[in-house]
C-alpha cells in the first residue's frame, strides 16, 4: 500500500495514500483496538450537521469567508449523500471525550474540500473546528443522533406495533382462563388481556416522548469547559438554530453549558425510557411464549405463525423464534443500560470521558430494538390466531370459576367444592351435584364466565 506524508503537532506519519483522512485520524488508527466496534454512523451524520451548522454561522459572525464556508458546506453535504462511508474507520475504544472521532470528521471535511478547490484553504482545526471544542460538538451530536434515532426509527416501530395489538383486541374477544402465579385464575377476555399490552407500549411510548424531548437541549457553545473560550457569546444558540433548520426539528442551546458537558444524565434519562420499554416488550413476548407452548402438551391457546422449521432433528417443530429473538434484544438493552448509567456516574470534574461508550451503546438500544420490534410484529403479532378449542377447554375445566360462588355460599364452603373437585377428577358442576351446596339452576347461573369478565 503507498502511503503520502502527514504532519500534526507530534510530528511527521504515514497515512494511506488514498484516505481521506490525516495525522491524528491516523494516530488513532495506530494506537487503539483494531478490528473491533466503531463509532455509529448516526453519531457520525450528526457530527458533519453540526459542522455544516458552524460554518454558517461563523461565516455569519464575519470570522469564516463565503469561500471557505461554501467548501465546508460542499464537503459535509457529499459526506451526508453517503459518498464517504468508509472514511471513518475510528474505534469506539478511543479517548473518551471523542476528540479523535472529531478530528476524524474535521481532516475528512478538509480533505475534501480542498481537492473541491484544488489547493490547501480549509484547515481541520483553524476552519472546520472553529469557535468549537470536542467537548461540546461530540456531546451535541450525541443528542442529536439519539433525538433523531429514536423520532424516526424507534417510535415508528412502536406506533405500527400498537396498531396491531389494536386489531387483535377487536379480533380475540373471547373468554378464557386468568392466570396469576402461573396458577389458574378467574377468567378473563383474550381481548382484555392483549388491551394490557396495547397499554404498557402506550405508556412507555409516552413517556419517552416528554423525556427525550430533553434532548433538544444541546452543549455547542460551551468549548472546553463550558466558559464558551473562543466562542461568541451567540455561537451556541444560533448553531443550535441552524441545526434546527437543517434537520426539521427543533433544537436549542442549553443556558447551563458546565452541566452539559461534565453530565450525560439526559441520556441515561432516555435510555431508561427505552429498557423500561424493553421490560415490556420482554414480558408480552414472553406472555405469548407461556400461551402458545404445546402444540399438544402445552397451554396452546395462542397460534404462532410457523416462519421456519425449528430443529435440526425433530420433524414438524415450531418454534417461537422471533420471541427468542426479541428477548435476547431486550437483555442487550438492559445490558446497555446499565453500561451508560455506570459511564454517567464516572464523569469527572469538567467533562464525562466515556462519551462513544454511552453512544455506541445508546445507538445499538434504538435501533437494534426498532429493528427487532418491527420484525416481532411483522413475523408474530401480525399473524398470531386463537385456539378457541383449547381456550374453551380450559376454562371450562377452571376450578378458579369457584369464585363466582363465595359470595353466595362462602369462602370455606367454595374452598372445599374446588378441593373437592380437583381431588375426585370433576368439574365443579359434577363436584357440586354430590356436595348438594346450590341447585343446578343456581349454579349454572352464578357460574357464568360472561359475567365475571
Amino acid at each position: 500500500m503507498k502511503n503520502r506524508i502527514e504532519k500534526d503537532s507530534l510530528g511527521e506519519i504515514e497515512v494511506p495514500i488514498n484516505a481521506l483522512w490525516g495525522a491524528q485520524t491516523q494516530r488513532s488508527i495506530e494506537n487503539f483496538p483494531k478490528e473491533s466496534e466503531t463509532i455509529p454512523k448516526s453519531l457520525l451524520m450528526a457530527l458533519v450537521n453540526v459542522k455544516k451548522a458552524a460554518a454558517k454561522v461563523n461565516n455569519d459572525e464575519g470570522k469564516l469567508t463565503d469561500k471557505k464556508k461554501d467548501l465546508i458546506n460542499y464537503a459535509c453535504n457529499q459526506i451526508l449523500l453517503g459518498n464517504y462511508d468508509d472514511q471513518f474507520p475510528l474505534t469506539v475504544w478511543q479517548t473518551g471525550s471523542g476528540t479523535q472521532t472529531n478530528m476524524n470528521v474535521n481532516e475528512v471535511i478538509a480533505h475534501i474540500a480542498n481537492k473541491k478547490a484544488g489547493e490547501d484553504i480549509i484547515h481541520p482545526n483553524d476552519h472546520v473546528n472553529m469557535s468549537q471544542s470536542s467537548n461540546d460538538v461530540f456531546p451535541t451530536a450525541m443528542h442529536v443522533a439519539s433525538f433523531l434515532n429514536i423520532t424516526e426509527n424507534l417510535f415508528p416501530a412502536i406506533e405500527e406495533t400498537i396498531e396491531t395489538l389494536c386489531k387483535k383486541e377487536d379480533e380475540f374477544d373471547i373468554i378464557k382462563t386468568g392466570r396469576t402465579h402461573l396458577q389458574d385464575a378467574t377468567p378473563i377476555r383474550q381481548s382484555q388481556e392483549i388491551s394490557a399490552w396495547r397499554a404498557m407500549l402506550e405508556h412507555d411510548y409516552n413517556i419517552l416522548k416528554n423525556t427525550s424531548n430533553s434532548l433538544r437541549k444541546l452543549a455547542i457553545g460551551g468549548t472546553a469547559v463550558g466558559t464558551g473560550l473562543n466562542a461568541s457569546n451567540k455561537f451556541g444558540e444560533n448553531v443550535a438554530l441552524e441545526l434546527s433548520n437543517l434537520l426539521d426539528t427543533e433544537f436549542i442551546a442549553d443556558t447551563n453549558m458546565f452541566y452539559q458537558l461534565s453530565s450525560k444524565s439526559i441520556l441515561v434519562a432516555s435510555h431508561g425510557d427505552i429498557k423500561t420499554l424493553a421490560t415490556d416488550l420482554y414480558k408480552i413476548a414472553n406472555d405469548i411464549r407461556f400461551l402458545s407452548c404445546g402444540p399438544r402438551s402445552g397451554i396452546n391457546e395462542l397460534n404462532i405463525p410457523a416462519n421456519e422449521p425449528g430443529s435440526s432433528i425433530m420433524p414438524g417443530k415450531v418454534n417461537p423464534t422471533q420471541i427468542e429473538s426479541l428477548t435476547m434484544v431486550c437483555i442487550q438493552v438492559m445490558a446497555n443500560d446499565f453500561a451508560i448509567s455506570m459511564a454517567n456516574s464516572q464523569g469527572q470534574l469538567q467533562l464525562n470521558t466515556y462519551m462513544p461508550l454511552i453512544i455506541y451503546n445508546m445507538d445499538q438500544s434504538i435501533n437494534l430494538l426498532a429493528k427487532s420490534l418491527r420484525s416481532f410484529n411483522k413475523n408474530l403479532l401480525e399473524g398470531l390466531g386463537v385456539n378457541k378449542e383449547n381456550i374453551e377447554k380450559n376454562l371450562e375445566n377452571s376450578l378458579m370459576l369457584v369464585t363466582a360462588l363465595s359470595p353466595k355460599i362462602g369462602y370455606d364452603k367454595a374452598s372445599e367444592l374446588a378441593k373437592y373437585a380437583f381431588d375426585k377428577g370433576l368439574t365443579l358442576k359434577e363436584a357440586n351435584g354430590q356436595l348438594g351446596f346450590l341447585d343446578e339452576d343456581e349454579f349454572d347461573s352464578l357460574i357464568d364466565p360472561s359475567k365475571m369478565v
